[in-house]
C-alpha cells in the first residue's frame, strides 16, 4: 500500500506483511499482518507515531521519501516490541535531529532492546501534550494493553486516536480503513484472543479512560483504521465484560479412537439440548481459531486419552496455553479413556490455575466407550444445560 493521506497532514506510512504466516512464531496469521506507521506534520514540528518491522524498514523510508521528508522531530514509541520499535535506530540514523518520545517504562525497554542512546529520549508523562504547531499530541497510557509500558496518543485537533495494539488487528488490505466491517472484527477478535484476552481486567479500566476522548477515527498498529471507532469499542466491552454465551468448546485428541467416539456422542448429545459445540482436534486445530471460540464460551470440556499416567501432551499443551489467555469460561470439564489408570484429571486441573470456572465432574471410561459411558456423557450433557440455564444464556 503506497502512503495515503488518513486526515489533513496526517499520513500512513506503514508496511503491508501479506505472506507473514506467524507471529511470535506461534500465532497464526491466514491474512498477514501490517505494521503501521503514521506521520503527523504540524505547522511547526512533525513527529512519526511508530516505526515498523525491521524486516520492512526500506517501506517505511521509501513512503517518507514519496512525502519528501526531510526532518522528524519526533518519534513517538507508544510499545517498545520489535515490530513497531525496531526500526527506530534507523530513523534517529537517517534524521539525527529526532528525539524518541516515550514514558519512562517504555524507554527502560527500549534500552534494553535496541542501540538507542539515553540522550535520545524525552520522557513523558499521562496526559502531557506535546505541540507541533496545529496540532497538539496528548499521551494516554494504557498500561498493559498489552504490556505494562504501553500509551496511546491522541491529536486533539483531529480527534483521532493512534492506540498502538489495542483495538488492533493482523489483516493486510490495499486500504488503509476498514471496508467489510464484519470481517475485520472478527480480525480484531482473533487479535484479542490471542493477544489480549489474558488482561481484560485492565483493557476494561483502559476502556473507561478512553471514553473521555471525543474519538472520530482509531488508528491501530495493527490493522485497518477505523472510520466508524464506536464499533470496535462496542466489541471491545462485550468481550471484557464478565457475559458468556451458550457455547461448549471441545479441544481434544484421539490416539485409538475411543475419546472421539466420546466426544462425537457429546456433541450431539449436546446440539440436542440447543447447546454450541466448537469441537477442535488440536493436532491440526487453528490455534487462533480455538482461541477465539474461548473469548465467549461458557464452558470447555478437555477430550483426552491418557499417555502413561497423564493427559495427551497435545492437550497439555492447549491447557498451559487456555490458562495463559485466561478465558472468562464458567464450567470446564473432563472427557477421555484410559488403558489402566492415572492422573489424567488432576493434572488437567493443576494446568488451569488461572481459569475461575467451577470443575463438573469427568467422564472417564477404561478402553473403548461402552452403554455405561453414554449414559454419563448424557448426564454430563445434561449438567452443562442445567449450568448454562443458571446463567440465563439459553
Amino acid at each position: 500500500m503506497a502512503v495515503k493521506e488518513i486526515k489533513k497532514d496526517i499520513y500512513y506510512v506503514g508496511a503491508l506483511h501479506w505472506d507473514r504466516e506467524l507471529f511470535d512464531e506461534i500465532v497464526p496469521l491466514p491474512d498477514g499482518t501490517t505494521y503501521n506507521s503514521y506521520l503527523v506534520k504540524g505547522s511547526e514540528k512533525t513527529a512519526l507515531i511508530d516505526t515498523v518491522d525491521p524486516d520492512k524498514e526500506q517501506v517505511l523510508f521509501n513512503n517518507l521519501k514519496q512525502l519528501n521528508v526531510d526532518r522528524i522531530d519526533y518519534v513517538v514509541s507508544q510499545h517498545a516490541e520489535q515490530d513497531h520499535s525496531g526500526t527506530i535506530p534507523k530513523v534517529l540514523s537517517m534524521f539525527p535531529e529526532a528525539k524518541v518520545v516515550t514514558n519512562q517504562k517504555c524507554k527502560g525497554f527500549l534500552m534494553d532492546l535496541l542501540p538507542v542512546p539515553e540522550d535520545k529520549f524525552i520522557v513523558i508523562d499521562d496526559g502531557e501534550t506535546l505541540n507541533l504547531g496545529d496540532k497538539t499530541l496528548e499521551f494516554v497510557f494504557t498500561p498493559w494493553v498489552h504490556w505494562p509500558e504501553t500509551m496511546c496518543t491522541y491529536v486533539k485537533e483531529d480527534k483521532i486516536l493512534f492506540s498502538c495494539d489495542f483495538f488492533g488487528s493482523h489483516f493486510t488490505g490495499s486500504n488503509p480503513f476498514v471496508t467489510d466491517e464484519e470481517k475485520i472484527i472478527e480480525e480484531a477478535k482473533r487479535y484479542y484472543a490471542e493477544i489480549m484476552m489474558p488482561f481484560q481486567v485492565f483493557i476494561r479500566k483502559n476502556l473507561d479512560k478512553i471514553a473521555k476522548f471525543d474519538i472520530k477515527m482509531i488508528a491501530p498498529s495493527h490493522g485497518p483504521i477505523y472510520e466508524k471507532p464506536e464499533t470496535i469499542i462496542k466489541v471491545y466491552r462485550d468481550w471484557v465484560s464478565d457475559n458468556v454465551t451458550n457455547e461448549v468448546v471441545i479441544p481434544y485428541m484421539s490416539m485409538h479412537g475411543s475419546t472421539e467416539k466420546m466426544v462425537n456422542y457429546l456433541v450431539d448429545a449436546l446440539i440436542d439440548r440447543n447447546i454450541v459445540v466448537k469441537p477442535f482436534n488440536v493436532i491440526n486445530a487453528d490455534v487462533g481459531a480455538l482461541a477465539m471460540a474461548l473469548v465467549d464460551a461458557a464452558t470447555v470440556v478437555f477430550g483426552t486419552p491418557t499417555v502413561l499416567t497423564g493427559p495427551h501432551p497435545a492437550i497439555v499443551n492447549i491447557a498451559y496455553f487456555a490458562n495463559a489467555v485466561r478465558p472468562k469460561t464458567k464450567f470446564v470439564s473432563v472427557i477421555g479413556s484410559y488403558g489402566w489408570g492415572g492422573k489424567t484429571v488432576d493434572i488437567l486441573k493443576g494446568l488451569l490455575p488461572n481459569v475461575k470456572a467451577e470443575f463438573i465432574d469427568p467422564v472417564l471410561v477404561k478402553g473403548d466407550p461402552d452403554e455405561e459411558c453414554y449414559k454419563k456423557l448424557d448426564e454430563l450433557a445434561n449438567k452443562i444445560l442445567s449450568k448454562h440455564k443458571e446463567l440465563n444464556i439459553i
